[in-house]
C-alpha cells in the first residue's frame, strides 16, 4: 500500500539521525520523497529546537529541506494552549523551541500564578524548578507535558526525554499531565492538516511503537516502523497493536515501492 501514498509523516531521531550522525538511507529517501514531489512533514516530540534550527541541522549533515516542512511537539503544545486560553501563562521547564513557540502563540510567562506548568526536555532542568513546578501545581496550574517519551537516542545511547523528567512532579503532586505530543490525535490533525493530506493517502514512519506507530494506529493511517532507533524485534512483540510495515530503515522504504537497483 506504500505505492499509494502521496504524503509522508516522518519522525526524526532514530529515523533520520542519532544526535549528530545521519542514519544509512536517510538522504535517499529524503531526495525520494523531492523527487516524486511526495507531501512530506518531519514531526518530532522533540521541543527543544525550533523548525528552523531543525532544517539547519539536517543541512549541516548534508540535507537540504525547507524549514515549513517541521512540526514540533513544542509547537502543538503552543496551539492547544492557545485555542485553551488565549491570554494565559505559563511557568515552563524547558528550552528555547519551547519558550519561543508559546512566546509566538500569544503566551506569557509567568512564576507567580500561572494557568499551565509545562514541561519539555531542558537543558537547564534542575531540582529548584522542579520544587517551583510543584508548589504551581499545588496552587492550581495546570500540568502540560510537550510528549509523553521516556528516553530519547543520542550519540552516547539513550538520555531522559519528557516522561522521565515529569515524573518527579507527578509524583510528588499526584496530578497527572495531559501530553500533547504523539501518540495525541491532536497533533497528528495539525500534521494532516500542514500537509493538506487526507488520512487514506498518507503514511507514518518513526521507530518508536509507543509513540510513532500507537499514533498512526489511533489515527488509521498506515504505519512503517524502522529498526534504527530504540525498537528492535524482541520489544515489538511486547505489543498488542503491530505496525503495517518492519523495516530496518528509511532508506529499505524506497527500495520497497520503487524496487531493488538494478547495478
Amino acid at each position: 500500500m506504500l505505492h499509494d501514498k502521496t504524503a509522508f509523516i516522518i519522525d526524526m531521531d532514530g529515523v533520520i539521525y542519532h544526535g549528530n550522525r545521519l542514519l544509512e538511507g536517510a538522504r535517499e529517501f529524503v531526495e525520494w520523497l523531492q523527487r516524486t514531489e511526495k507531501r512530506f512533514l518531519f514531526l518530532t516530540n522533540s521541543s527543544q529546537r525550533s523548525p528552523r534550527e531543525l532544517s539547519q541541522k539536517l543541512a549541516r549533515l548534508g540535507i537540504e529541506v525547507d524549514e515549513t516542512h517541521f512540526y514540533t511537539s513544542a509547537l502543538a503544545t503552543a496551539a492547544f494552549l492557545k485555542s485553551q486560553s488565549p491570554e494565559g501563562s505559563c511557568f515552563v521547564i524547558g528550552d528555547t523551541g519551547l519558550t519561543n513557540a508559546l512566546y509566538d502563540a500569544g503566551l506569557t510567562m509567568n512564576e507567580v500564578n500561572p494557568d499551565y506548568v509545562v514541561v519539555g526536555e531542558s537543558h537547564n532542568y534542575t531540582y529548584a524548578r522542579i520544587q517551583e513546578a510543584v508548589h504551581l501545581v499545588m496552587r492550581g496550574a495546570k500540568l502540560i507535558g510537550t510528549n509523553p517519551d521516556v528516553t530519547g537516542p543520542s550519540n552516547d545511547g539513550i538520555v531522559p526525554a519528557t516522561g522521565a523528567l515529569m515524573a518527579p512532579i507527578t509524583l510528588a503532586t499526584g496530578r497527572e499531565p495531559y501530553y500533547v505530543g504523539k501518540p495525541n490525535p491532536l497533533i497528528m490533525r495539525h500534521a494532516l492538516r500542514r500537509l493538506g493530506a487526507r488520512r487514506e493517502e498518507t503514511a507514518i514512519v518513526g521507530d518508536r511503537m509507543d509513540t510513532d506507530i500507537a499514533a498512526g494506529t489511533e489515527a488509521e493511517i498506515e504505519t512503517v516502523l524502522v529498526l534504527s532507533g530504540v525498537t528492535d524485534d524482541d520489544e515489538l512483540k511486547r505489543f498488542a497493536y503491530q505496525p503495517n510495515h518492519v523495516l530496518p530503515g528509511v532508506g529499505d522504504i524506497v527500495r520497497l515501492v520503487e524496487g531493488p537497483d538494478p547495478g
